[in-house]
């Protein structure tokens, strides 16, 4: 199964008169329809359509349809309807022309200081008078629906695969940082201890003989103890892999898995931030940083992740 990012665009259109429709415009040749899908990522599934008046009784049909095949994201669908008229200048009727010089000659009588119509006005009202009547049926807005709907998948999906592709590879990179620092903590604890047992010899040197060296030798051991168990991340890299592990399984398997990869990503973040904390060296404090960038990044892609 494919990983779907909720971003996505598609456009198509259906160029001549279809089958179902009747199109009975007084000037201009059969007409267009245009549909575009928009989206971007959401928590959830969000749908708005923007239709002209003749197709707004289709909305739940497009609704039901798209509410089956997706979902996550913020979804916008645009219809728009082109006879193909509205760059022809309408010639005014005769009949039409008489109508509206009649109706001047009304407002004339009563309102004698109004405004004499303009060709510009006459131009707008018989474009008007000329508007096709266009009716469509289900039978071609649905399979135009269809189709920008399976174009917007496939758009989801080549973009779904390039960020699986890019998470893959953080992931390789985490488990590179992660095992870089497996080695760093019994080094940093060897090294203490070496520091402690100086110390103790160095006591014991002075002569202090209020301090017996058995016990300043336990106390130097009890010390080095506590700073290892102070700064030992074993546990940490362990459920850092552990999740890395269910994040490579999520990616393969594909499907509805933004949410749960959102959720492992605060874990792998936690973990690090973690690490950070009780790191007693530079290297280890460099590797947490290093860990938090790649993590960062993932975070920013996972949630475009449907």
């Amino acid at each position: 199964m494919a990983v779907y990012s909720m971003t996505g665009y598609a456009s198509v259109q259906l160029g001549s008169t279809p089958a179902s429709a009747t199109l009975e415009p007084k000037h201009g040749p059969a007409n267009q329809i245009g549909l575009e899908i928009r989206a971007v990522n959401s928590r959830f599934l969000d749908l708005s359509f923007k239709l002209p008046d003749e197709l707004r009784q289709y909305e739940p049909a497009l609704r039901e349809l798209l509410v089956a095949r997706l979902k996550r994201g913020k979804v916008e669908v645009r219809m728009a309807l082109d006879t193909g008229t509205r760059h022809l200048l309408p010639e005014p009727s005769v009949r039409l022309l008489q109508r509206l010089n009649n109706v001047q000659d009304s407002v004339k009588a009563w309102l004698p200081q109004a405004s004499a119509l303009s060709v510009a006005d006459v131009i707008r009202l018989a474009a008007s008078e000329q508007a096709p009547l266009v009716t469509l049926g289900l039978a071609d807005i649905l399979p135009l629906a269809e189709q920008a709907l399976g174009a917007l998948l496939a758009s989801r999906q080549r973009e779904g695969d390039r960020l699986a592709v890019m998470l893959l590879e953080r992931i390789g990179q985490l488990r590179l940082l992660a095992a870089q620092a497996v080695p760093l903590v019994p080094q940093l604890v060897a090294q203490q201890r070496q520091r402690f047992m100086e110390r103790w010899t160095e006591a014991m040197a002075l002569g202090d003989s209020a301090v017996l060296p058995e016990a300043a030798q336990d106390r130097a051991l009890s010390e080095a103890t506590a700073f290892a168990i102070r700064i030992d991340v074993a546990e940490e890299i362990t459920r850092l892999n552990s999740h890395l592990d269910e994040l490579d399984r999520l990616i393969r398997k594909g499907g509805e898995i933004g949410k749960r990869l959102d959720f492992l990503i605060q874990e792998l973040h936690r973990e690090a931030n973690t690490m950070g904390s009780k790191s007693a060296a530079l290297e280890l404090t460099h590797i947490s940083v290093d860990m938090k960038v790649l993590i960062e990044q993932m975070r920013e892609q996972v949630q475009n992740i449907e």
